[in-house]
């Protein structure tokens, strides 16, 4: 039987996972797949969820394969590379790489007047099944580098490829950070819960307010890690 995600996927649904890959130019530390076993673990989830059969080691050996062949000639002092693994409906896996670039050191976020609604199911997977926030990333305007959701209940829920933390006014630096829950309608990102899962982010419902009372705001991924952020 088909799971109720499964009836209402387009033909051409993929199931997605961007992570980053460290090259010879990178730090010792940082060489290799970044929390590649993460990664596939969320695809294993999404791809059960909407009835798609999921081969790992495949996966792996994609994976594996992109990076050889974005390796044969790298640009001069690429330390990063942006891997792209996507599995289709019925399996079928593609998977590539390519240098990440270089990513402004503070980012501007804009909000969107778009509003999430927190109970649709496609927010907690990730998919193709993203138009808004496509659409949202083609029309950053210059000086902008991402955009920011709230859901119709006025919560902050996520970027267009990251998720979001705040340091409240008056934490200490140790005091864990504050994310989203996913009950306010976001993706349950690899960075977000690896920091979770370590006790150095806690979810809390935020709103606006919290954001513009915020010590520190950050937006981050699993290919770029915590990023310095400011509303604009």
């Amino acid at each position: 039987m088909e799971s109720p995600l499964r009836e209402l996927a387009p033909a051409d649904l993929r199931v997605i996972e961007t992570l980053g890959y460290g090259t010879e130019s990178a730090a010792p530390e940082a060489r290799g797949f970044r929390r590649l076993a993460r990664h596939l673990d969320r695809a294993a989830r999404t791809c059960a969820r909407l009835g798609i059969p999921f081969d790992r080691r495949a996966c792996e050996a994609a994976l594996e394969a992109a990076v050889r062949n974005a390796l044969v000639s790298p640009p001069t002092g690429a330390s990063l590379l942006r891997c792209r693994l996507t599995v289709d409906l019925e399996g079928r896996i593609e998977a590539g790489a390519a240098p990440a670039g270089a990513a402004p050191a503070r980012w501007r976020v804009s909000v969107s007047e778009s509003r999430l609604e927190p109970g649709d199911p496609w927010l907690n997977v990730k998919t193709s099944q993203r138009r808004l926030y496509e659409a949202a990333r083609a029309g950053l305007p210059p000086g902008v580098d991402e955009v920011l959701f709230l859901n119709t209940r006025g919560e902050v829920c996520e970027g267009t490829i990251t998720n979001v933390f705040i340091r409240r006014a008056g934490s200490p630096r140790q005091a864990p950070l504050l994310t989203p829950p996913l009950s306010s309608g976001l993706l349950p990102g690899i960075l977000r819960e690896e920091l979770v899962e370590s006790g150095a982010a806690v979810e809390e419902i935020l709103t606006m307010e919290a954001l513009r009372q915020a010590e520190a705001i950050f937006f981050g991924n699993s290919l770029r890690g915590l990023i310095p952020a400011e509303i604009v």
